[in-house]
């Protein structure tokens, strides 16, 4: 027999992802400032329900981060199911400047809640697997250098997005994505002049 609380529990279920779901198009057209009444009237449900998921507008944004994250870091596989690891790679880097274009908005609220030990933000360890798994595909297949780090790539991508961040991601992001995986394609031994760390000219100061 069905416990008589599982319909409940299904109706809450489906009511926590909907607001979710608002509150990720909402942040995204604007930031977290935008109004818990608004986001509760968009996802078809009353101010009360919400604040029964999400007592704090931290709650919210914690939620509305993590699946944002989950997004992120759980389509490499499908990439690579469909895609040669160099497109599957420069596919997630676009998943990924996206992410964290709508993050901007967030980080205030998110710091608040991970100085109150609500939450550990493992960010960088998620991000580093997914790029891992796309690295140990490219290679194998000798589409990628065997000598290139995970987190050697998430590095040079905070790089481009801090250094573009006045509007989210723009030209100047993709053309640098562009570049990041041409870095780390194979190198024609031909095209590479010998050199030593003695035989690099010094930095002029």
């Amino acid at each position: 027999m069905i416990p008589p609380d599982r319909p409940q529990r299904a109706d809450a279920r489906r009511n926590r992802d909907t607001i979710v779901a608002a509150a990720r198009a909402a942040f995204a057209a604007a930031d977290d400032s935008v109004p818990l009444e608004g986001i509760a009237r968009d996802a078809g449900v009353g101010i009360g329900t919400l604040y029964r998921h999400f007592p704090t507008r931290e709650a919210l944004v914690e939620a509305v981060y993590a699946a944002e994250l989950d997004d992120v870091t759980g389509s490499a596989p499908s990439l690579l199911a469909k895609l040669p690891p160099d497109a599957a790679l420069r596919a997630w880097m676009d998943r990924y400047a996206e992410f964290s274009a709508r993050k901007r908005g967030m980080m205030g609220t998110l710091r608040a809640g991970w100085s109150a030990g609500r939450i550990t933000p493992r960010t960088r360890e998620r991000i580093n697997a997914a790029i891992t798994a796309i690295l140990d595909a490219g290679t194998q297949s000798g589409a990628f250098r065997d000598d290139v780090e995970a987190d050697d790539i998430t590095s040079m991508l905070l790089g481009v997005f801090l250094s573009t961040a006045q509007s989210g991601p723009t030209d100047q992001t993709w053309r640098l994505l562009d570049l990041l995986v041409d870095a780390i394609r194979p190198r024609n031994p031909r095209d590479i002049a010998p050199t030593s760390t003695t035989e690099r000219r010094p930095l002029k100061r």
